[in-house]
């Protein structure tokens, strides 16, 4: 069994969708759960959309930092 209860691979969406799906993963985790977002470069802008619209409801942990893919460990947390 895995330890992410998802994973979006991000280069598979097409730009106006990645935010969209990635958020919707994320909000339909239970606190406690994680997702694992990998990306072909470094999401910093989605770090800070995730500060200002889900701020203290996540954590933000980097498993693998480039250079050729990035996965993110991303965790819910309670509010």
């Amino acid at each position: 069994m895995s330890e992410f209860k998802s994973t979006v691979n991000a280069t598979e969406y097409p730009p106006h969708l990645k935010h969209k799906v990635i958020f919707e993963t994320f909000d339909g985790l239970n606190p406690g759960e994680t997702m694992l977002l990998v990306n072909d470069h470094d999401p910093v802008p989605l770090q800070y959309q995730f500060k200002l619209e889900r701020p203290d409801l996540f954590t933000w942990e980097y498993i693998e930092r480039g250079p050729e893919w990035f996965r993110i460990k991303i965790g819910r947390v309670n509010a």
